[in-house]
């Protein structure tokens, strides 16, 4: 009779007794769940990196559906800009497009696609269309903010409203968000953002900036590449509030912005107007 080998004798005890796993122990996938993952470990947390994915989504498509028209800025990306330009004088500040203006959207299907298609975009959003931006000095935003707030407070029910959404840029200015002037009824009446403060000549109006047609401003939240405190809201927009007049804020952001004035460089004179 032939001989049975110690391998076939060995698998047919394991097929008459069946498998023992030792105390203690269990077989590989045990604990697990569907696609091999450990039940109530980290594979079912969202990363820190997600949740602020899903939440920066969120803000920006809230400020979409409250008629901020949005489009791609670039993002700082290592010492310099996304756009890869060679001495880029405002890197992760500026649209991506020359077309900004006819990009601008609020159409929230098309702020998903942009986002898919770059995740770290900022985005800007297009002032003298549906609402502009006072821009002053941080310290005469809160100043101001303090007054603003007091007077919302008082105000009764109905009444036109005194604040509406407030962000702060990069920790040294603050953005006040207000109804245009950008689309009078009389077109003899408005003014274009150059005859304030353009975008690229911010850095020459230390006071205060009224950015109206033609301008734009980073939307939070937004990073940048000097500071990590980069563009976030101090009061988000809601869909459906209204916006304030923006010649409302204007004394008050005035007489906040001549307390707290800047000294311009050269000047011996403080000013809280641009100086041209």
């Amino acid at each position: 009779m032939e001989r049975e080998s110690r391998i076939a004798r060995w698998l047919r005890r394991r097929a008459e007794h069946g498998t023992t796993e030792p105390s203690g122990t269990g077989s590989p996938a045990q604990g697990r769940g569907a696609g091999g993952r450990r039940r109530g470990g980290r594979g079912n947390r969202p990363t820190a990196a997600a949740e602020a994915a899903r939440d920066r989504e969120t803000l920006l498509l809230a400020a979409a559906g409250a008629g901020f028209p949005l489009a791609p800025a670039a993002h700082p990306s290592g010492y310099g800009c996304s756009c890869v330009r060679i001495g880029c004088p405002t890197p992760g500040r500026h649209p991506v497009s020359f077309a900004w203006q006819t990009q601008a959207t609020t159409d929230r299907a098309q702020v998903e696609r942009w986002l898919r298609a770059e995740p770290e975009a900022n985005f800007i959003t297009a002032t003298g269309r549906a609402h502009d931006v006072l821009d002053v000095p941080a310290e005469a935003g809160y100043a101001a903010l303090a007054v603003l707030e007091e007077r919302e407070r008082a105000a009764g029910p109905g009444a036109e409203p005194e604040l509406g959404p407030v962000a702060l840029h990069g920790g040294d200015r603050m953005l006040f968000f207000t109804k245009t002037r950008g689309t009078p009824e009389d077109e003899d009446e408005w003014w274009p953002c150059e005859l304030d403060s353009h975008p690229e000549t911010m850095e020459e109006h230390p006071g205060l900036r009224w950015h109206c047609r033609g301008s734009y401003v980073l939307l939070p939240p937004s990073r940048l590449p000097d500071t990590a405190e980069g563009v976030h809201w101090l009061r988000p927009p809601q869909p459906g509030d209204a916006l304030p007049e923006p010649l409302a804020l204007l004394e008050t952001l005035t007489d906040a912005c001549a307390e707290y004035a800047v000294t311009v460089e050269g000047l011996e004179d403080h000013t809280p107007w641009p100086v041209r």
